[in-house]
């Protein structure tokens, strides 16, 4: 089954319903339009909050003037925290070319598409009306082929159901326009003035695209008109929105000329019932964005006036002493400082039942020395000394200039061995450094 094939269920089944072609494109634009209300209520909601900033963002386009980053940086701020998708507003106006293109497969191929009549069955009748001398097989490849076939099918459709049982009979004609056909620019070129049967269709098929862009057009208008400020907004949303008012026209315009009638029908009535979708949403949502902002206003001054009052009874206890604990710390803050306060507990814990041990094992603590940090005792370096620098000063100060032995603080003491035979005097020398025992050490460590 290919993509187009629900389309062409759809607009089957409007056209056993109303048995007029032109009605059941006009009902196929309604339910779609129906369809797809939701997506452009909140496409519309999100272009009515963009225009709705457009005054902020203009003041942040004048202070950042030169600086494009900076802009760019502060306008995507404002965004986020407004909650405004720039690209929101864009989605609800591309909607009808999927549809379009889907409807345009079913309506140049009415045979194969409307009916589901397979390639041997379209050849049958193919060859039923050339042999009668009603068609001629194009010389090219034509991709609206089957439409005179549709066409010479409705007129002769008793013999052709006798060929093909499955055939369908379709009428193309809407209000005396054969929506089959192509809207001719230069029609009045090629028609008889005369004859009023034939320049008369020719003309409605010729006023179909020129409706179509006039709708268009219309729609845009109304939608700026009632969206004030959008004439306030940046010059870049201006040339936007004036860009976006004459291009969306001008293609419905090339379209409906270069396709049957029967997709500038879908396009007249897409822009016809958009025409009222915008008034009525336009509306609603402005009396509604209206009501929000009052809203987000008289919460901002609450809260300006809270801050306020916070502020001003701070600054009293500052001045009298009395400032307290911030109640309004961060969760993330307190569990850290409880995380902190947890583990100095569990240490202090870890401390005392090592102490216990020790009690238990008859081990006194070890001393703890100035060269030990945490659990390294040697952190600091073996030969670590607290005091290993002089101060002259202090020493002269606390020692006095009249020191009985003449012996200043911070020197090696010097003595007379008792048990030298030379009766030499000699420094004391610091006992020989032995590494302590590693299972002493291993002990000491884990009490």
């Amino acid at each position: 089954m290919s993509l187009t094939q629900p389309f062409a269920w759809i607009l089957l089944a409007l056209y056993d319903f109303t048995g007029n072609y032109g009605w059941a494109i006009v009902l196929f634009s309604l339910a779609f339009k129906l369809i797809f209300m939701p997506l452009q209520m909140k496409g519309k909601r999100g272009m009515m909050n963009m225009s709705r900033l457009s005054s902020k963002v203009k003041e942040l386009e004048k202070k950042h003037e030169g600086n494009q980053k900076a802009y760019q940086e502060e306008v995507s701020k404002l965004y986020k925290s407004e909650k405004v998708n720039p690209m929101s507003g864009c989605l609800w106006n591309l909607i009808p070319f999927p549809i379009l293109i889907a409807l345009y497969s079913v309506i140049r191929q009415p045979l194969s598409q409307l009916m589901r009549l397979t390639s041997g069955q379209v050849s049958k009748i193919t060859n039923y009306f050339v042999i009668k001398g009603l068609y001629e097989i194009p010389a090219k490849a034509d991709a609206y082929a089957e439409i005179p076939l549709a066409n010479l099918m409705h007129e002769h459709f008793e013999a052709i159901r006798t060929i093909v049982p499955e055939s369908i009979d379709i009428d193309l004609n809407f209000l005396g326009l054969n929506l089959g056909d192509r809207p001719q620019w230069n029609f009045f070129l090629r028609v008889d003035w005369s004859d009023l049967s034939d320049w008369l269709p020719a003309l409605g098929l010729f006023l179909i695209p020129i409706i179509s862009a006039l709708i268009g057009y219309l729609t845009m208008e109304i939608s700026n008109k009632m969206n004030p400020q959008v004439q306030s907004g940046t010059e870049q949303q201006k040339k936007t929105m004036k860009y976006t008012a004459l291009m969306m026209p001008l293609v419905s315009l090339y379209i409906c000329f270069i396709m049957p009638a029967a997709l500038g029908v879908y396009w007249i009535a897409q822009g016809f019932f958009g025409l009222f979708q915008e008034i009525i949403l336009t509306k609603h949502y402005t009396k509604k964005l209206a009501a929000e902002q009052e809203v987000r206003e008289r919460d901002e001054k609450l809260r300006e006036i809270e801050y306020e009052k916070k502020r001003t009874e701070t600054e009293k206890l500052r001045a009298e002493g009395k400032t307290t604990k911030n109640s309004n710390t961060s969760k993330k803050r307190l569990t850290a400082q409880e995380r902190a306060k947890e583990d100095e507990r569990h240490a202090a814990t870890e401390r005392a039942e090592r102490e216990e041990r020790r009690k238990k094992l008859g081990i006194e603590a070890p001393d703890i020395s100035d060269a030990q940090s945490g659990n390294r005792k040697f952190a600091r370096g073996r030969a670590y000394v607290a005091d290993r620098f002089f101060d002259s000063e202090t020493s002269t100060d606390e020692s006095g200039p009249d020191d009985s032995d003449g012996e200043s603080e911070g020197y090696p003491e010097i003595e007379t061995r008792k048990d030298d035979p030379d009766g030499e005097d000699k420094i004391n020398e610091p006992e020989e450094f032995r590494p302590p025992d590693e299972a002493e050490d291993r002990q000491q460590r884990f009490l």
